[in-house]
């Protein structure tokens, strides 16, 4: 399979699926103790003053270190303890948020050196359930193109359970050289057998700003897709050439991008004062993003539409809406990315992508935890346990409902 780097097919080959729960449970006390400053080569092994709060982590880390050593000696066959600690690691990166990861230090030097604006399969990936699952799809793109959508989960990239990698990794082996080809098996909701589709990598321009006129030229529709700063200036100027007394209907669904700073540009838009967002973290210093007056297109009213592809600077923008009371948001909750994350390096040349602070709305509630769930739910509702949802309904059901909301609002 050409484009792809080498990677172990799974990080833990030796050692049964019970041992690797007891692994990453045990691993939890030792990043707590890191994250803390409690390192090994600082303090010594289990360095630490009787009485100390760090107690209690040590004594996990001894249950570890003795864990570690049993299997070594004991195990039907002599593990590799690397693999077994670095699949701990991975696990226990996870466990956190879909954002966290760990590198080990084969996997950060490609990282590092990956280059930027490669080709792509048109494809946003989070984690969800354990697995790689698509956020939204790039209209046009090879995987629109095989009817990929938000929702399905990527079970393998190869021979690789995505399982066993960590997002970042993921997200490096989607890219590649245009041309080249990248395999993945897809489970899709209601089907038994994942799909094995192979799609070749490509730059898939994103769509034009959709603009459409309803309600007697009353009602401005925007579709931005993609949120860019360039995408952003569009969505300014449809704005001002309407004119006042224009009704806005903004439709999010779907619509990605890598700089949460759009997000909370495009709500400044509709909001003349108050808080839009605020940036909190246990070290991180607090930040308030505060809507400034100057920046005002329009006080007409506003629906938003969002979806569970709406993921990342669209989310804030739909969140400050809500949370100001200042439109209607309609649709289905949101995907639930609003995040900053730091890379800390290792000693051993591995890393750490860590989430250090989470984008909160107006209301105080953190994006990445809750999602945006909109005033008026219109969509598929998901089961989590059985991963699966209702069938989609005919028409635009979420657009209906937005449009008769505007219709009986007055300009």
């Amino acid at each position: 399979m050409s484009g792809l780097f080498p990677l172990r097919a799974a990080t833990v080959v030796c050692v049964s699926r019970f041992f690797q729960r007891l692994v990453f449970v045990l691993s939890t006390a030792i990043f707590a103790a890191l994250g803390l400053g409690y390192a090994v080569g600082e303090f010594g092994w289990f360095g630490v003053h009787a009485g100390s709060e760090q107690d209690g982590a040590y004594r996990q880390m001894r249950v570890y270190a003795e864990v570690l050593k049993k299997v070594q000696t004991d195990y039907v066959t002599e593990p590799n303890i690397n693999d077994v600690t670095a699949g701990a690691l991975h696990g226990l990166l996870e466990s956190l948020d879909s954002d966290s990861s760990y590198l080990s230090a084969t996997e950060y030097k490609i990282y590092k050196e990956h280059p930027a604006g490669m080709a792509q399969v048109g494809i946003n990936v989070s984690k969800r359930f354990g697995y790689a699952t698509i956020v939204n799809v790039l209209p046009g793109s090879p995987a629109d193109k095989e009817h990929l959508t938000d929702g399905d989960v990527i079970e393998s990239i190869g021979e690789q359970s995505t399982r066993e990698l960590s997002l970042a990794v993921i997200r490096l082996m989607l890219e590649g050289k245009p041309g080249t080809t990248v395999t993945l098996s897809v489970v899709r909701p209601r089907k038994a057998d994942p799909d094995k589709l192979t799609l070749t990598r490509s730059v898939t321009p994103a769509a034009p700003l959709a603009e459409q006129q309803y309600e007697g030229a009353s009602i401005l529709y925007l579709k931005p897709g993609v949120l860019t700063a360039e995408r952003v200036d569009e969505i300014a100027a449809r704005i001002k050439a309407a004119g006042a007394g224009h009704k806005v209907l903004l439709d999010l669904r779907d619509s990605s991008g890598d700089d949460p700073q759009q997000g909370l540009r495009l709500a400044n838009f509709f909001l003349k004062q108050g808080t839009l967002a605020t940036l909190v973290g246990q070290k991180f210093p607090l930040q308030t993003f505060a809507a400034d007056p100057a920046k005002v297109l329009t006080d007409a009213p506003l629906a938003v539409l969002v979806n569970r592809g709406t993921y990342g600077p669209g989310e804030l923008t739909a969140a400050a809406i809500l949370d100001s009371q200042r439109g209607e948001v309609i649709g289905e909750r949101t995907f639930g990315e609003g995040s900053v994350q730091k890379t800390i390096e290792l000693p051993d040349g591995a890393a750490l992508v860590l989430t250090v602070a989470k984008y909160q709305g107006p209301a105080g509630k953190k994006i990445q935890d809750t999602a945006v769930v909109p005033h008026i739910a219109v969509g598929p509702e998901v089961d989590e346990e059985q991963e699966e949802e209702a069938p989609p309904a005919k028409g635009d059901e979420a657009l209906d409902k937005a449009l008769s909301f505007l219709k009986n609002k007055k300009s």
